[in-house]
């Protein structure tokens, strides 16, 4: 394959990380690596490799390397998010209730997951709870299920893994059932009858 105008200007000493974090910064929105692949006329290994070199590179800087659903963007360090609300006079976050908290960890712990199975976890109506985790962008919808009523699916966003300092989903500290064992069983989802109400 031929290569490109520009890449035949690159200096021959530049690393793979130094164009590919270029194009991490400029870019409008995520990307996946397929697209920076193919951008850059490498291999996709090749650029995951670089990858991984990034992130260990940005462990001690004011950035880090978000991943979420196969796609990539570069975003400020958690521990600098209060600096940055002060630099761009930015309001401060709103606090979000223990009831939304809750749905919040159910959805990303479960996800995808229905608004019927949320409302079984917490045993109680999560309607306000869904509605502000949306309108604040830490939840999306992702599809529906195939079964009656076609519920609504829900899962995490990237502003979710930003708000919470996390790189991955993978990141999210595992669960500590051991407590729970002794308490009563979760209830199960309701019924494929119960949904058709």
């Amino acid at each position: 394959m031929p290569k490109s105008k520009a890449l035949e200007t690159k200096p021959a000493d530049l690393s793979l990380e130094s164009p590919l974090e270029a194009l991490l910064f400029v870019a409008p929105g995520p990307v996946t690596v397929k697209q920076l692949a193919e951008a850059l006329e490498v291999a996709p290994r090749e650029v995951e490799k670089a990858l991984t070199i990034l992130e260990e590179s940005y462990a001690q800087r004011g950035i880090r390397l978000q991943r979420h659903k196969g796609e990539l963007k570069l975003t400020s360090a958690p521990q600098t998010a209060d600096l940055v609300e002060h630099f761009l006079d930015l309001e401060a976050t709103t606090r979000l209730s223990n009831a939304a908290l809750e749905c919040l960890a159910i959805v990303a712990y479960q996800q995808p997951i229905t608004h019927p199975q949320i409302d079984a976890v917490r045993g109680v109506n999560s309607d306000s709870s869904i509605r502000l985790l949306l309108t604040h962008g830490l939840i999306e919808e992702v599809g529906r299920t195939e079964g009656p009523g076609r519920p609504i699916l829900y899962a995490t966003t990237p502003e979710f893994l930003q708000h919470f300092g996390l790189s991955k989903l993978e990141e999210l500290p595992p669960l500590n059932l051991d407590h729970l064992a002794k308490q009563e069983p979760l209830p199960e989802p309701p019924s494929e009858e119960i949904l058709k109400t």
